[in-house]
């Protein structure tokens, strides 16, 4: 070719050639699932630039709008919005903070990109890890965090602000404003019933939203009225569906009746006319239920599996471990006929969940996975849950939008999360099967995105890897220890 032909060539190739935009990843040909309308779209290619989607769209299309470094082969592959789980926990004591630590890339390796935590007794130190995340310091998923719960004078549970007046509520909302807290945890273990109600008015008036256990002598109405934002555990919505909630509430209250007596009633008082006007009016106020299944099956079955050879202890830390003990031995304490209850509990409890959909509350995933809670495992735990919801009556796509979408839609934050899509965060999940045919899908991870950073299968199994090696050198030590 002379001289003269070539350059009208390359002035011809120039404009294409400069024109494309420059991302740090695509991930191309995958069908991007749609969680809002349950749908899906093929061969669709994703732009990533920084932390955002910034295109979305044939792949045809964004070949010749956008190049990256990076590329990811998603064809016959589904990608979803990241995972979040609603209820977690961190705790045990400062002897068990880095163990809690080695949890962080659990949650990344299982596709879940934000985490909520429901208080432990190491506030401070889960305020800290917070703000390492968000910089960089730290991988891990996004936490958005109570910091200390809300409680009576001298409760069960440690790590907490001891509320005994209404002196020290408002101290308390002094405090957790300086922590920037990003919604309140109230519980009810010593906090009396006007101060509950108080504590969840009071974190409305200052801008927060108030989750929590409902106080026994208290119907779940009050604390609706008062303006709750989410229920954590499915028990507190099957009370709800007792025709006679507020006679129990106020016999318990005046000590005509204790707990056991309290929940045998409640166990044969379930009415559904009543629960789904109950749970009409839940939706109606936009109070969202954090069911939190596994935790309870767990729990209500180790008569039939007592975990002790379950795998993922591989990733437990042994002092989170020894947490687990004062749940089993308790449970190890029940009667046959105590056994059988629980069983008829667990079941009874889980026909609720359909009934919430049907009323239209949003469910929101949650593990309850943490110190404490025995073989109930941060990462896995999620799935294990999704399974659940299914198993109990959700489809897969009402299930998957329960872990997607429903927890940006209690912080206000569907318009950054919760679909795969312009302007989103690059938090994102891709799957070998379709979740909204089968929910067990969610366990085929291929690659994550985490706010803009991508994890291919080798690193995520890294991730697995580096917790459990910890965890191997931790027993160790403490085998060295033992005389």
């Amino acid at each position: 070719m002379s001289l003269r032909l070539a350059i009208p060539v390359l002035l011809a190739l120039a404009p294409a050639a400069f024109a494309a935009e420059q991302a740090d990843l695509m991930i191309r040909h995958a069908t991007v699932v749609d969680v809002e309308h349950a749908t899906t779209r093929a061969d669709q290619t994703v732009v990533v630039r920084g932390q955002d989607i910034v295109a979305v769209g044939s792949d045809r299309a964004m070949r010749k709008a956008w190049q990256a470094r990076q590329q990811v082969d998603g064809k016959g592959r589904y990608l979803i919005p990241g995972l979040w789980d609603m209820h977690v926990h961190f705790g045990g004591g400062p002897a068990l903070i880095e163990e809690n630590k080695a949890l962080m890339p659990l949650y990344i390796a299982h596709g879940i990109t934000t985490i909520r935590d429901a208080s432990g007794d190491l506030p401070g130190q889960v305020l800290q890890w917070r703000g390492e995340i968000a910089s960089g310091q730290l991988a891990g998923p996004q936490l958005f965090t109570s910091g200390a719960k809300i409680e009576g004078v001298k409760p069960v549970w440690k790590g907490t602000i001891e509320v005994g007046s209404q002196a020290d509520l408002d101290a308390a909302f002094v405090r957790l404003k300086r922590d920037k807290v990003d919604f309140v945890k109230i519980t009810d273990s010593t906090l009396t019933p006007e101060l509950f109600l108080a504590a969840v008015r009071g974190a409305r008036a200052n801008g927060l939203r108030a989750s929590g256990h409902i106080p026994m002598a208290l119907t779940v109405q009050q604390a609706v009225d008062a303006g709750i934002s989410s229920i954590e555990h499915l028990d507190y919505a099957y009370k709800a569906g007792v025709k006679d909630e507020a006679g129990i509430a106020a016999d318990f209250a005046a000590k005509r009746i204790d707990r056991a007596q309290a929940t045998a009633r409640l166990d044969a008082g379930f009415d559904p006319d009543t629960a789904m006007a109950a749970y009409r009016g839940f939706a109606a106020k936009g109070v969202f239920v954090t069911p939190t299944l596994n935790g309870g099956r767990i729990l209500d079955f180790l008569d039939q599996d007592d975990h002790r050879d379950d795998p993922y202890l591989a990733y437990i830390g042994p002092k989170l471990q020894a947490t687990y003990a004062w749940r089993v031995e308790r449970a190890a304490k029940a009667t046959p006929a105590q056994i059988q209850a629980r069983h008829q509990e667990y079941h009874q409890v889980a026909a609720v969940l359909p009934m919430l959909q049907q009323a239209g509350v949003t469910i929101m995933a949650g593990t309850d996975a943490g110190f404490l809670n025995s073989f109930n495992y941060p990462g896995i735990g999620l799935h294990d849950e999704l399974s659940l919801f299914v198993k109990e009556g959700l489809t897969p796509a009402q299930a998957l939008s329960a872990a997607t979408r429903a927890g940006p839609a209690w912080f206000g934050t569907l318009d950054r999360y919760g679909a795969v899509a312009p302007g989103k965060a690059a938090d994102l999940v891709l799957l070998e099967r379709n979740p909204l045919e089968d929910i067990e899908a969610t366990r085929g991870i291929q690659y994550v995105v985490l706010r803009g950073q991508g994890y291919d299968r080798k690193a995520l199994d890294a991730l697995l890897e580096q917790t459990k090696a910890k965890v191997a050198a931790w027993k160790a030590e403490g085998a060295k220890q033992t005389p």
